[in-house]
């Protein structure tokens, strides 16, 4: 019976054979790879509204600020005619002292705590939160004198030197608040309705434009002169001012309005009046001092993707005053009488 031989391989045979085992392996172990990667969460990627430290998008930017000297000069105030109310009323609410701070806004984001992204100061009434209502705030103590509830707000101002992330510094108290009620260069006040709710400026400026900017940043010392867009660089011995102007114009019907502004409209710039079916309601007018580190070294608080702009400053009021207290206010404008 015949022997039957094997025949071995050729060295090219076996380098063959050897290099498919090789790249099968690499094919297994991506497959078993790609399957497990397929399966890990993302990695995170930071957003503009992180707000941990070093946050890129935190804000503000020295191109934020600016030598007061550069404000451009205040628009002339319209003259008063012979129906103006020229008095004014100064509410006496101190300048929070006792540190009643919160990041909520019932007006605009009520029932929503932290509904604002931001830390707001408050004086006045005590107890004013996310849930706030015209019952609880009537049922609060309040800081100001002459038993005024109503709630008086806007956000911090901070010592940003140091400082990272969104709304991070040391927040600084006002050195002063002045909350004084004016009149109208055209016309008598009437009363403000109770619960009457009022804003003034747009925290959403920056993103959404200027059209509602209304604050006004300046120094103490130097008169007539303002910035909206960028925070002023103030002489030495003088202290950042924030103007913060309400409107006063009101539809005679509505406390409030669904974007909150619709009800209570600003008066015409050049003449003061009033727009046809509106009536003048006292003019309340915020007026914040600080002491600021020198140099571009402070900035108020704001939603993260405003990244802190001084032209997103904005504030916030709801009337609790008692009637009587109101009808003595409007005495005074109309009279032209300074009370307080």
């Amino acid at each position: 019976m015949p022997t039957h031989h094997r025949r071995r391989p050729g060295g090219t045979h076996l380098v063959l054979v050897a290099l498919l085992a090789l790249l099968g392996s690499a094919a297994a172990f991506a497959a078993v790879t790609g399957s497990a990667s397929a399966h890990q969460a993302p990695s995170s990627v930071p957003s503009a509204t992180d707000n941990g430290p070093g946050h890129a998008h935190a804000g503000p930017s020295p191109a934020d600020f600016a030598d007061i000297r550069r404000a451009p000069r205040d628009a002339p105030a319209p003259a008063p005619g012979p129906e103006a109310s020229t008095g004014t009323f100064t509410a006496r609410c101190g300048r929070n002292g006792n540190g009643h701070r919160n990041p909520d806004n019932f007006i605009v984001t009520p029932g929503v705590a932290n509904g604002a992204h931001h830390v707001h100061d408050y004086v006045g009434n005590l107890s004013t939160d996310a849930f706030s209502t015209d019952i609880s705030l009537q049922a609060s103590g309040t800081t100001c004198a002459r038993g005024d509830k109503s709630a008086y707000f806007w956000p911090v101002l901070r010592d940003v030197r140091g400082s990272g992330g969104q709304n991070s510094g040391r927040i600084l108290t006002p050195d002063s608040v002045a909350l004084t009620f004016r009149g109208n260069p055209a016309a008598p006040v009437t009363a403000m309705p109770e619960g009457l709710r009022a804003i003034t400026g747009d925290a959403k400026a920056f993103t959404a434009g200027t059209a509602n900017a209304r604050a006004r940043w300046g120094c103490t010392g130097v008169a007539g002169r303002h910035f909206t867009d960028r925070y002023p660089l103030c002489p030495r011995g003088s202290r950042v001012v924030r103007l913060l102007d309400f409107p006063s114009c009101w539809d005679g019907q509505h406390p409030d309005s669904a974007d909150h502004r619709s009800h209570l409209r600003f008066p015409d710039a050049a003449s003061g009046r009033c727009a046809a079916g509106t009536v003048a309601v006292p003019q309340l007018r915020m007026e914040l001092a600080y002491t600021v580190p020198r140099g571009p070294a402070f900035a108020v608080d704001s939603f993260p993707e405003q990244l802190r702009k001084p032209v997103t400053d904005h504030a916030d009021f709801a009337d609790v005053m008692p009637r009587q207290l109101m009808a003595t206010v409007v005495r005074c404008i109309d009279e032209g009488r300074r009370c307080g």
